[in-house]
């Protein structure tokens, strides 16, 4: 678990100048993996007290294009930080709660990761996104099919 002096490391290895809300901000990514902006805001908030949305999102901003955060947003949902970045990792994103959980590189043929025709880009990364039901919502299911099959066979 990285501690103010490593968050204050950071911001200063990539020439951000330390303040408060960016200590703050970068401890909150860190603590919430896939965060909101809004529990991001409140994790802050718990921290420094008053701070506004629009220092926030500032910050978020700042960290994200100086590489120490990645800002993810799968579709329909809204954006999320995750202060793992340097690697090429995925996300699954639960349909039913919207959990989501990183997942390594993935292996295999598909889906492809190779793009047939790279359209003259110099790709660097693929972006991956699993949808289906994390364990508690794929267990609430069967559950809830269970007691549905019974009703229906009583009837």
């Amino acid at each position: 678990m990285p501690t103010t002096s490593d968050f204050e490391r950071m911001l200063r290895g990539v020439s951000l100048r330390v303040t408060r809300p960016r200590v703050a901000v970068l401890s909150a990514v860190h603590d919430h993996p896939h965060a909101d902006t809004d529990s991001i805001i409140g994790a802050v908030r718990e921290h420094l007290g008053k701070v506004s949305h629009q220092a926030v999102y500032d910050v978020l901003g700042a960290l994200t294009a100086a590489g120490l955060v990645r800002r993810i947003q799968p579709r329909g949902t809204v954006a999320r930080y995750e202060s793992r970045v340097g690697d090429n990792h995925h996300h699954a994103v639960c349909r039913s709660c919207g959990a989501i959980a990183d997942v390594d590189c993935v292996v295999g043929t598909a889906p492809c990761l190779t793009a047939s025709d790279d359209s003259g880009f110099v790709i660097d990364e693929a972006e991956v996104i699993f949808w289906g039901l994390c364990r508690d919502c794929s267990t609430r299911s069967v559950s809830e099919r269970t007691v549905s099959s019974r009703k229906d066979s009583h009837v």
